[in-house]
């Protein structure tokens, strides 16, 4: 249904005229994320509403219900696969303005905060009390908590210590009637009914809007020490990360990248790498002290040594491990800066197929004749294949799209699946069936019709 002016009256008694957004410049501003996905027509929202409190969404989201009006939930737009793209007009409901963190519960270590509170500021501020918040996606200085709960992000640290689905304790979410739910809580153990905030977290702002989240704390490791090493092949970096885990070595980061992304940084930032080198493997370490740092790097040194390594190196200094993780943040910039467009992807597969993942995405690059940077969390086997091209070539965009598709293949192929953090989203969903198939989709559908029947809440994503 179209928003006419007794709707507009609505919703800005609601959230206030201010926070009501309906100029051409500002629609337009909220019609597109990170992802790749086509801006020509632009799927601009009708409006953007930007509620300060979970009662404002609640009465938005009452109002859209009774008039069947789409909502596409949004936090940073950081993400990668159109899932903030408002496919079908409507509402845009932006939480940016919810930026509270609540409560900081040092004795059950959790952390109570609204979902518009930046992934950085919540681990800043429990750091400040000697707390760790883990899950640190590539975005984690603009991203926001709702958003990674939406998405279920992860980053380099997952290997060690999981991704965000592994400390959310408990949601408050408001449904698309505008019913608010709250899920879990801080009880450690909780089987009682479906899990429900696990049902939430992932679902892409399909099924709800996560408004507050608790979310489960570590204490903060004492020290961290940050390890380069240059092999002569992929093959050898795999192998290494894999003797490390199953000798109990267990990294905070194990970031595998191969000669293509090597090469885009080199240029980038003026390095000289040994023409031997095939393939770089980035290596975090904590622990209580030093003491501790020292003994896993002489056990990691031994293990890549065996491993053909070329070189292996630790950060002295601060300025030396700034300078190493300078180079693998900007790892996804500097392969963009190669070619006109790059398609990033991301897979999942197990971690003893990730060789073989590598292998047949280097044969890929070969037969089709784009190259492919690999790079990617070599510890839980997350790859980030890019697909490097010129959309502007109509040929080589068919092509590139093809190869794409070819890479969901590859994954499922080797027991993978489609998506290891970024969501299904737009980008993906024609290859959904392919990774759950008939009876998978059916349930997702059956799912949302529970949830959501009038189907408002994020259409048009995951399938």
């Amino acid at each position: 249904m179209s928003i006419n002016d007794t709707i507009l009256s609505q919703l800005r008694a609601v959230v206030g005229r201010e926070h009501v957004l309906t100029s051409e410049l500002d629609r337009f501003g909220y019609s597109y994320d990170s992802s790749p996905v086509p801006l020509t027509p632009p799927n601009k929202p009708e409006i953007v509403v930007r509620p300060r409190t979970t009662a404002e969404v609640s009465a938005v989201m009452k109002i859209a219900f009774d008039q069947s009006i789409p909502v596409t939930p949004r936090g940073a737009a950081s993400g990668r696969t159109g899932g903030t793209v408002p496919l079908q007009g409507g509402i845009v409901l932006t939480l940016d303005r919810m930026t509270d963190i609540l409560e900081l519960d040092e004795k059950n270590m959790m952390v109570t905060c609204e979902a518009g509170v930046r992934t950085m500021d919540l681990y800043d501020f429990c750091a400040r009390k000697g707390l760790f918040y883990p899950p640190d996606p590539a975005s984690w200085k603009y991203s926001l908590i709702g958003g990674n709960i939406a998405e279920n992000a992860g980053g380099m640290r997952a290997v060690k210590y999981g991704v965000t689905s592994n400390y959310v304790m408990g949601l408050e979410v408001v449904l698309a009637d505008g019913t608010v739910l709250n899920t879990g809580g801080k009880s450690i153990k909780n089987v009682t009914g479906y899990n429900l905030t696990q049902l939430i977290v992932g679902s892409e702002g399909t099924l709800a809007v996560v408004t507050k989240a608790i979310l489960r704390l570590i204490p903060m490791p004492g020290k961290r020490g940050v390890m380069q090493v240059f092999f002569p092949s992929l093959d050898d970096g795999c192998n290494a990360v894999h003797a490390m885990l199953q000798k109990n070595i267990v990294p905070s980061v194990a970031e595998l990248i191969d000669d293509v992304s090597l090469e885009a940084v080199s240029r980038q930032r003026n390095l000289q790498l040994d023409p031997a080198t095939k393939a770089c493997l980035f290596i975090e370490v904590d622990g209580p002290d030093e003491a501790s740092l020292s003994k896993q790097a002489e056990l990691i040194s031994k293990v890549v040594a065996e491993n053909n390594s070329i070189s292996f190196r630790v950060a002295q200094s601060q300025a030396e491990t700034d300078e190493l993780w300078a180079i693998r943040r900007g790892m996804s910039s500097a392969v963009a800066a190669t070619a006109p467009n790059r398609l990033g992807e991301d897979i999942s597969v197990p971690r003893d197929a990730f060789p073989e993942a590598v292998r047949r995405l280097k044969e890929l690059s070969r037969r089709s004749g784009l190259r492919i940077a690999v790079f990617g969390h070599a510890g839980d086997g997350n790859l980030h294949p890019s697909v490097l091209c010129d959309l502007s070539d109509p040929e080589q965009e068919k092509l590139a799209h093809e190869v794409v598709g070819e890479i969901f293949a590859i994954a499922l192929a080797v027991g993978g699946t489609l998506s290891g953090e970024h969501g299904i989203g737009i980008t993906k969903k024609p290859y959904i069936v392919d990774a759950l198939g008939e009876a998978g989709v059916a349930v997702l559908k059956s799912i949302k019709q529970a949830l959501d029947p009038k189907g408002i809440l994020n259409p048009g994503k995951i399938w």
